[in-house]
């Protein structure tokens, strides 16, 4: 495999603090990503430092090594506008200090239409087809096609049809492209705390590879048919010295073709309308589906349609789930427990902890006279001016409830009683801002005023009271996460953990499930915390953050353009259940499971499970293209072979079967895979076909030919092979 190595030092990625180490923004007189020369030393120190370490090993294409492009910085085109004159001071002092390294290939800049000519500027987007660098020597890069879109905590789950991703990469290449790299192809979790600020732990993206690392069917398949029938042009694509030719074929559907210097031709041909239509190519027909590109390798056959899809759909599915049990439990104390400081105003929370933990307890004092509270109990509301990015309040060392901001007010109802009520404010982060200008001017907690409401005698302002702090909990300080670190604590062994209260620590262990696949744990019986199995932080629980209602759809319309709020999936629902623990984290007896609990939840109803296909369905037609393998050196004009029918195929998991055909219809069944209807154009036999040639193996292959299904049950029409199978 090939690298374009993406340097930084600030990557986003939706990560914590953009890449960048904590520890940076409290160099004295630092400013990020602009002409500020301490910023500017500890970049170049760990550009250096880099770049060497890699030339030690071998690893640049000019020593045989995968790395054929270096990126330095990441999408600043989006931010430079705010830093004016030092934005470009240090734009181009970037550019040349990273050139200066000498590692002998092309270094590029993502979204920076103003590159230095020194770097090459490039295209990130869920298109690109329009992307043209900003000088003629320059060729058009794509370094991040967007598969899908991260998860934020409370918001639906985003996806892209794939059928969309393959229409954008194959009208890239179309226009003229040279590169294209997914973002993201392989998903992944933001274990421990790496997430930024508001991003769930998951971070599968709707990639072609998931987050366990399984393939995601059909995105996956029909991208890998779409490389094959890229890479039957591939003479037509790198041999050409000119521009494609460009034919118009429609108002909104156009022909590109590629000629090289032996007389081999490729096509595309192309449709960005909402309606299908059959449009002519040098004089031939061809159907083409509304936002589509058919692919000619030799400018007649087409091998491949990006809306066509004829690989099959897969189900994943946690099975076989196993109860955890036995757990013990261990509040988190509300007094200190350690070293606290004192002072009269709100101290800002990155500041405080220096980003160690994403806890810091803020307490103080409230009086409250006693004509405020006539019944013996006084209802008002504490009000934050500025939270970031939740709290837990108790009064009187009851918990009176949870709130969350991302920097703007919060309130909370709370009951005080005549005299002096104690207050105490658990803040917690869920990560560091990752995006945007002035990072290390970023605030957390809370800021700018803190007032009680609602009292007869008025507002009772607290933000230049006595506050107490303590950075982290008990828990943390002590590793509790950790074997050893258990063991200062003394556990409930009581067997009723379900109900209780905030802030506990919950403690167990499980064995290895036995059924192969990747594994999770199902935490949706939970509220919010932390996770650690074995001593590793799997990251940060959120069951109680239910995804908003708005904007999910059933069936997502892959045609018209894409955004990342266009597919959502699971509204209503929490923003993640599920939780990936890596097999080779584990033990195959023993593993300890911690949890720290900041709300309220109920650890007996949590279960861990393998993750395996459980169904599987696919839909070939017999017009669907099936990809050949044309000669590179097919000339135009020579005559080519009616191009077979592609079959059916069906395929589980490695170890499994498939053990039944659930549906199963020749002719014109209607819906969409796993939601297959009959129409009344199918064959009677179809399920009885399918059924000798598939159960009982791991995959199989049908031919879609009238023949094996007892004959034709519409003559005249278009037939399709639909079939929704299970796998055990």
């Amino acid at each position: 495999m090939y690298v374009n190595l993406r340097i930084g030092p600030y990557v986003c990625a939706e990560w914590n603090f953009g890449g960048f180490p904590g520890w940076l923004r409290f160099l004295p007189g630092i400013e990020f990503r602009t002409d500020n020369e301490s910023f500017k030393n500890e970049t170049q120190r760990f550009v250096n430092y880099l770049v060497e370490m890699l030339k030690s090993e071998n690893l640049f294409a000019w020593q045989d090594g995968p790395i054929i492009l270096a990126q330095i910085e990441n999408e600043y085109g989006s931010i430079d506008a705010v830093y004016g004159e030092a934005g470009q001071k240090y734009l181009n002092w970037i550019a040349n200090m990273a050139v200066a390294t000498n590692i002998s290939v092309p270094w590029i800049m993502c979204n920076q239409p103003d590159a230095p000519p020194s770097v090459i500027d490039t295209c990130n987007g869920f298109y690109c087809d329009g992307f043209r660098p900003n000088s003629e020597g320059k060729p058009a890069l794509w370094t991040e096609n967007w598969t899908g879109w991260f998860q934020s905590w409370g918001e639906g789950a985003p996806t892209r049809p794939v059928q969309d991703i393959a229409f954008a990469v194959a009208r890239f290449f179309q226009k003229g492209g040279s590169f294209m790299h997914y973002y993201m192809y392989h998903g992944g979790t933001n274990f421990e705390r790496s997430a930024m600020e508001g991003v769930t732990t998951n971070y599968d993206y709707d990639a072609p590879i998931d987050e366990y690392g399984d393939v995601r069917q059909p995105k996956w398949g029909h991208l890998k048919d779409l490389h094959a029938a890229l890479k039957l042009c591939e003479l037509c694509l790198v041999g050409v010295d000119t521009v494609p030719s460009e034919i118009s074929l429609g108002p909104y559907q156009e022909a590109h073709v590629y000629n090289s210097s032996t007389g081999a031709c490729a096509a595309f041909l192309a449709s960005w309308g909402t309606d299908d239509s059959t449009v002519l190519f040098q004089g031939q027909s061809y159907d083409l589906p509304a936002w589509s590109v058919s692919i000619l390798p030799d400018c007649k056959s087409v091998v491949f349609n990006t809306a066509k899809v004829g690989v099959q759909s897969m189900t994943m599915t946690m099975q076989s789930a196993i109860p955890v049990t036995n757990w013990v439990s261990y509040r988190e104390p509300l007094e200190p427990w350690g070293s606290t400081f004192s002072t009269n105003e709100l101290v800002e929370q990155i500041a405080t902890t220096k980003d160690t933990t994403d806890y810091l307890w803020y307490t103080t004092n409230v009086e409250v006279a006693e004509s405020d509270a006539p019944n013996g109990l006084a209802q008002a509301t504490l009000v934050m001016s500025y939270l970031r990015d939740a709290a837990h309040i108790f009064v009187n060392k009851v918990y009176a409830g949870t709130k969350s901001a991302h920097g703007s007010e919060a309130s909370q109802s709370i009951s005080l009683r005549p005299g002096i009520n104690s207050v105490k404010v658990l803040s917690m982060t869920t990560g560091l801002q990752g995006t945007g200008p002035f990072l290390e001017k970023e605030k957390a907690g809370i800021q700018f005023g803190i007032r009680v409401e609602g009292l007869p005698s008025g507002a009772i302002i607290m933000q230049r009271n006595t506050w107490t702090y303590q950075v982290g909990l008990q828990g943390e300080n002590n590793r509790l996460f950790e074997s050893n670190g258990s063991l200062s604590a003394v556990w409930s062994t009581s067997t009723d953990v379900s109900n209780q209260m905030s802030l506990s620590w919950f403690k167990t262990t499980f064995d290895m499930p036995e059924r192969n696949g990747t594994v999770a744990l199902d935490l949706s019986s939970m509220g919010k915390g932390q996770v650690w199995v074995n001593g590793i932080n799997l990251g940060r629980y959120w069951s109680s953050c239910i995804a908003h209602t708005d904007g999910c759809v059933d069936n997502c319309d892959y045609r018209g353009s894409h955004s990342e709020s266009k597919c959502l999936t699971k509204c209503g629902q929490p923003s993640q259940s599920w939780y990936h623990v890596p097999r080779e984290w584990l033990l195959s007896k023993q593993n300890l499971l911690v949890l720290f609990e900041e709300q309220e939840g109920n650890p007996e109803a949590i279960t861990i499970a393998p993750r395996i296909p459980q169904h599987i369905c696919s839909r070939m037609s017999e017009s669907h293209p099936f990809p050949i393998p044309l000669s590179s050196s097919t000339k135009r004009g020579s005559q080519t072979s009616t191009p077979p029918i592609a079959p059916l195929a069906l395929e589980c998991a490695d170890g499994q079967h498939i053990s039944r055909i659930s549906f199963a219809s020749y002719g014109t069944p209607s819906g969409d895979c796993g939601d297959f209807k009959l129409s009344s154009c199918h064959a009677n036999s179809s399920k009885d076909v399918l059924s000798k040639a598939c159960v009982g193996r791991q995959k199989c292959l049908v031919p879609i030919v009238s023949s094996i299904c007892g004959g034709d049950p519409c003559p005249g029409m278009i037939k399709s092979l639909a079939a929704t199978a299970e796998c055990q």
